[in-house]
Parts: C-alpha cells; sequence; structure tokens
C-alpha cells in the first residue's frame, strides 16, 4: 500500500469513527483525562480505552481537544484597516484581517453604538467562549473605542465614545483599529 493510500484509508476509518452514534452516548471520560493522554502526561488505562471506543461522544470530543491544541496557546490581538469607502455611505462596519472580528457600527436617533462580534470560526473562539475575557478595541492612534467582556454570544457592545462619527474618526486616528485582550 503506498503512502497516499494509507493516508485516505486512515481518513476513512476516522470519518466512520466520529460519524457513528450510541444509543444513550454520553462524555466517558472527563477532559483533564483525554488532555493528560494527549499531553502524554499519562496513558490511558485498558477500561478509559474500552470507554473511549464504545462512547462516539467521548472520541469526538478527544478529536475537538486535540484540535484545540494546535491552536496557539494565546490569541494576542487582531488588526483591522478601514477600508475604502463606497460611495460616501456611512461607515457601518470593519472586520480584522484576520476575519475573526466584526466591530458593527449602529446608528440610532443621532447616538452610534459599537458592537464586537466573534466569528465563529476563528480558531480560538470555542477558547474564548468558555473563557469570556474582557476585550478592548483600539483606534489607530490606541484610544479605546469598545472594552467589555465577551457575553455567550461571542458579542460585546458600549455606546461610541468619541465626538465625531466611526467613519471619520478612525479616518482621522490612523485608519485601523486593533482588538485585544486585556491584561489582567
Amino acid at each position: 500500500m503506498n503512502q497516499a493510500s494509507d493516508k485516505l484509508d486512515r481518513k476513512l476509518r476516522e470519518s466512520v469513527l466520529l460519524a457513528s452514534r450510541a444509543e444513550s452516548d454520553r462524555l466517558m471520560l472527563a477532559d483533564a483525562v483525554l488532555a493528560a493522554a494527549l499531553d502524554g502526561r499519562r496513558a490511558l488505562t485498558a477500561s478509559e480505552r474500552a470507554a473511549l471506543q464504545q462512547s462516539p461522544l467521548t472520541l469526538r470530543r478527544l478529536r475537538q481537544l486535540s484540535i484545540e491544541r494546535r491552536v496557539p496557546a494565546a490569541w494576542q490581538g487582531s488588526d483591522g484597516l478601514l477600508r475604502a469607502a463606497s460611495g460616501g455611505a456611512q461607515l457601518t462596519g470593519l472586520v480584522t484581517d484576520d476575519g475573526c472580528w466584526t466591530l458593527h457600527l449602529v446608528e440610532q436617533d443621532g447616538r452610534w453604538q459599537v458592537i464586537l462580534a466573534l466569528a465563529a470560526h476563528a480558531p480560538f473562539a470555542a477558547r474564548l467562549l468558555r473563557e469570556r475575557p474582557t476585550l478592548r478595541v483600539l483606534d489607530g492612534a490606541g484610544a479605546t473605542v469598545l472594552q467589555g467582556q465577551l457575553d455567550a454570544d461571542g458579542e460585546c457592545e458600549s455606546a461610541w465614545p468619541f465626538m465625531n462619527a466611526p467613519g471619520p474618526h478612525f479616518q482621522q486616528h490612523g485608519a485601523g483599529f486593533r482588538v485585544e485582550p486585556v491584561a489582567r
């Protein structure tokens, strides 16, 4: 068997295992046990290996923990730039260069609201939703646009803190922004 077909065979076996369902399945092993096995801190016992093989749900959890391990240990921040305006329309949103964050700018009755939203596909989304850290958004000059804690939906919101509307403000202050965790 050549290397390509061996890899394909391994992927097919993995797909079959992960797709299977078992009646009244539940997590059979704690995350701490699975993480210790993934890290090589301890081997699974025979009964733990049997539980893993009999519980597709536990096997999928092991796979998710494995995927999360490949993500950099700590997200340090995401940067974005104000893109060229089209047709003079009001600025209603900005997206970070990595596509992980959207800054929504909503005008209502002459006042602006800022909503920071985490993209579900962000590689660090599960970790941030679990930890719910305090975040801040800085404009290109380093002034705080928004600071707050993520909610369960991956959003954080506050009133626009500046006199100028968002479009002119960002243009006058470096045309960029940064989303970052607040050091504790």
